[in-house]
C-alpha cells in the first residue's frame, strides 16, 4: 500500500468561491460592496441599478477616479486593495472598503463586466469576467469613473442560489443596503433603479435633509438635534421626538467613522436615555455618527464589517448615552399636558365659567366633598339606595352551582349556552367585559378576545373566503417611506383578499380605493401605516409565513384596544363572535380571551 499526501492547495476560484460566501450571501450584500467602492473612489454621484432584485443584474456607476489598465486587472485578484501598504494602516483605516475581496468574490459567483476610465487617460478599460477568469479585455471610449455590471448571481452554485428569498424579500435587502450607504454620505448624489423603476432619487443636501428623502417627511417636524465634541470622540446627527417611537427597529441607524455598524451595546445607551419618554416595547429613531481615532477601534473583526470593537466599550458608551440625554434636555422633550392645545376642552364650562358663591356652598357641603377633604375619610364611601340593581347583577339566575376552582374545564361551547343572553354585561376598566352565567361569571379581555376573532376571520379569507370591501367614495393617497413600499407591494395579494384594495400611484405612492368596513372614514391611512408596522414587528420571526405574519399584524392592529368604551350591543356581538370561534380560549399568541370564576370559590373568600 503506497501513502501519498493529501493535503493540498484548493485551485483559485474554488477558494473564491469560499471566500465569496463570507462576504458575498445574497444580492444586497454585492450593493454594499459595490457602493462602498464608488463613495471609497470620490464619486459625487452613485447610480445603482438592478433587474429582478439583484439576481439579474446588480450595476453601480460613478463619477469617481476610474483605475488604469492594469489597476482595473488586478481589482479582482484576492487581497487585491489600494488602502493597506503596511501593518499599520491596517488599525487606522479611514476608507469603507479594505479587504481586497469583494470583487475576487463577486468575480467568483457572477458574471461581471467591467467598465473604467481615469480623467487622465486616452480611453477606458472595458473587462469580463466569468468564474474567476477574464473572458474579455480592451480599450473602450467611456466617461470618467467607474462602472461594475454583476449578472446572474450564484450562476455556477445553484445551491446557493435555491437559497435565496423572493424578490420581495431580496429588494428589501437590497434597500436596506442602500439607505445605510446614503444616509452615511448626504454630500453624494444616490439613485436606485429597480426594473426600469426610479425608487430612489437623493439629491446632495445637509443630514437632516438626507434623512426625511429617506424616511419621509413626517420626520421633517420631529427630529432633535445630537451634538457633543469631547478630546475622546465627537457625536452628531439626529434622535426622533418620543412620539415618532415605534414597534419596530427599523428606523435605527449608527455610524462610527461613516461606517453603518449594529451594536446592541451603544444600542441600550440610546434606549436608556430615552427611559421614561417612551414606552418599554417601543424603539425610539436615531441617525447618529460617531468620530474617533481610528486607531480606538478595530473593524477587522467581521467579513461584513458592521461589528467592530472599541478599545474602550465604556466611555463611549457614556458619551453617547450623555449626548442624547442632553439634546433631549436641551429642546424640552418631556411629557407635558397643555391645555391651550385643545379647543374641546377650552369649552368647558369648569374651564370657561368661574364657579359662583351658591355652587361652592353646594359642593363644599357635599358627603362626597367631606369624604376627601376631611382626615382618615378616604376609605369611606356612602351607601347609595341608586346602588341595589348590583346586587341583582351579580347574583347567578340559577340555583345550580358547578363544583370547580376559579377556571372552568368547560368547552367554550359549553359556556356560550351557559351565560343568559338578556342579562346585562359590565364593562371594567374600558378593558374587561363581565358576563353573568350559572355559577359565577365569565372575565372577557376585550382586545384578546377581539384579536381572535378577526384572526379566524382573516384566516378564513385567504382561505377563499374574502372579506367584502367598503369603496371609498374619496379614494385617499398614502405616501410611504420607499422600504415600506416595497414592503407593501409585496403585501398586496394577501391584503386584497382581507378587503383592502390598494393601487401604485407613482412613486412609493398608493391610492387606497377601499377598506374593510370596520376600518373608519379618515382612518385608512393609519391603518395600514399600522399594519405595516406590526408586520415588521414579526419580520425577524422565522416560524411565521409571509402570510401568517400578515394575518396576525392585522388582527393585532385591527383590534378594539383597551380604554375603548362599548356599548351594551358592542359587548353582546363581541361575547357571540368569540364564542362562535373555533379556538375561542386564546389569541394567535397564545395569551387567553376570557377567565371564568365561581361563585363557590368567591363564597368562600369571603366566608360564606
Amino acid at each position: 500500500m503506497i501513502l501519498t499526501d493529501i493535503i493540498h492547495l484548493l485551485p483559485d476560484n474554488i477558494a473564491n468561491q469560499i471566500a465569496a460566501g463570507e462576504v458575498i450571501q445574497r444580492p444586497g450584500s454585492a450593493v454594499k460592496e459595490l457602493l462602498e467602492n464608488a463613495v471609497d473612489a470620490g464619486a459625487d454621484e452613485i447610480k445603482l441599478i438592478i433587474n429582478d432584485a439583484g439576481k439579474s443584474l446588480v450595476q453601480v456607476i460613478d463619477n469617481g477616479r476610474g483605475m488604469s489598465e492594469t489597476d482595473a486587472r488586478m481589482a479582482f485578484e484576492r487581497h487585491a486593495t489600494s488602502k493597506i501598504k503596511n501593518i499599520d494602516d491596517l488599525f487606522r483605516i479611514k476608507t469603507m472598503g479594505f479587504r481586497g475581496e469583494a470583487l475576487a468574490s463577486i468575480a467568483a459567483v457572477a458574471q461581471v463586466e467591467l467598465k473604467t476610465k481615469r480623467e487622465e487617460d486616452q480611453s477606458g478599460t472595458y473587462i469580463e469576467i466569468e468564474n474567476s477568469k477574464v473572458k474579455k479585455q480592451e480599450p473602450i471610449a467611456f466617461n470618467r469613473g467607474t462602472s461594475i455590471a454583476m449578472k446572474n448571481l450564484f450562476f455556477n452554485v445553484p445551491a446557493r442560489r435555491n437559497f435565496l428569498k423572493s424578490n420581495t424579500a431580496e429588494l428589501r435587502h437590497i434597500v436596506e443596503e442602500f439607505t445605510r450607504v446614503a444616509m452615511a454620505f448626504p454630500d453624494i448624489f444616490f439613485s436606485l433603479q429597480s426594473n426600469g423603476q426610479e425608487v430612489f432619487h437623493l439629491e446632495k443636501g445637509s443630514f437632516k435633509q438626507r434623512i426625511v428623502q429617506i424616511l419621509g417627511n413626517s420626520y421633517n417636524a420631529k427630529l432633535v438635534s445630537v451634538e457633543e465634541q469631547t478630546d475622546y470622540l465627537n457625536i452628531m446627527g439626529f434622535v426622533g421626538k418620543p412620539e415618532t417611537a415605534k414597534k419596530t427597529r427599523g428606523d435605527q441607524y449608527l455610524f462610527v467613522n461613516n461606517r453603518f455598524i449594529k451594536s446592541a451595546y451603544l444600542n441600550h445607551a440610546i434606549m436608556n436615555a430615552f427611559s421614561a419618554m417612551i414606552p418599554k416595547d417601543s424603539f425610539p429613531m436615531y441617525a447618529l455618527f460617531i468620530d474617533l481615532d481610528p486607531a480606538q477601534l478595530d473593524i477587522n473583526v467581521h467579513p461584513t464589517k458592521q461589528e467592530i470593537k472599541f478599545e474602550d466599550d465604556k466611555i463611549v458608551y457614556a458619551f453617547v448615552q450623555s449626548a442624547v440625554k442632553h439634546a433631549l434636555a436641551q429642546f424640552s422633550i418631556t411629557p407635558t399636558l397643555d391645555f391651550e392645545l385643545d379647543p374641546n376642552i377650552q369649552r368647558l364650562d369648569a374651564v370657561s365659567k368661574p364657579i359662583t358663591a351658591e355652587q361652592k356652598s353646594s359642593t363644599t357641603s357635599s358627603s362626597l366633598f367631606q369624604t376627601f377633604s376631611q382626615k382618615n375619610q378616604a376609605h369611606f364611601v356612602e351607601r347609595n339606595s341608586d346602588l341595589k340593581h348590583w346586587k341583582d347583577f351579580y347574583e347567578s339566575p340559577s340555583s345550580q352551582h358547578q363544583e370547580a376552582g376559579t377556571t372552568s374545564t368547560q368547552s367554550p361551547t359549553a359556556l356560550h349556552k351557559s351565560y343568559e343572553s338578556e342579562q346585562p354585561m359590565l364593562q371594567l376598566h374600558q378593558t374587561y367585559i363581565v358576563v353573568q352565567r350559572e355559577g359565577g361569571f365569565i372575565l372577557v379581555h376585550q382586545q384578546n378576545a377581539h384579536e381572535r376573532i378577526l384572526y379566524e376571520r382573516y384566516t378564513h379569507a385567504v382561505a377563499g373566503k374574502p372579506i367584502a370591501t367598503q369603496q371609498s367614495l374619496f379614494p385617499v393617497t398614502i405616501e410611504l417611506s420607499p422600504a415600506d413600499a416595497v414592503l407593501l407591494v409585496e403585501l398586496l395579494p394577501d391584503m386584497k383578499e382581507l378587503g383592502y384594495q390598494l393601487e401604485p400611484f407613482g412613486q412609493n405612492t398608493f391610492v387606497i380605493q377601499g377598506t374593510p368596513a370596520d376600518v373608519g372614514n379618515g382612518t385608512e391611512k393609519g391603518s395600514i401605516e399600522k399594519i405595516i408596522e406590526q408586520y415588521k414587528h414579526f419580520s425577524n420571526d422565522l416560524k411565521y409565513s409571509k402570510r401568517e405574519k400578515l394575518l396576525r399584524s392585522m388582527s393585532l392592529q385591527n383590534s378594539i384596544k383597551a380604554g375603548i368604551v362599548l356599548t351594551q350591543k358592542e359587548m353582546q356581538g363581541l361575547v357571540n363572535d368569540l364564542f362562535a370561534c373555533e379556538t375561542a380560549n386564546t389569541t394567535p399568541n397564545g395569551k387567553p380571551t376570557f377567565m371564568t370564576f365561581q361563585k363557590e370559590e368567591m363564597d368562600k373568600m369571603f366566608g360564606r
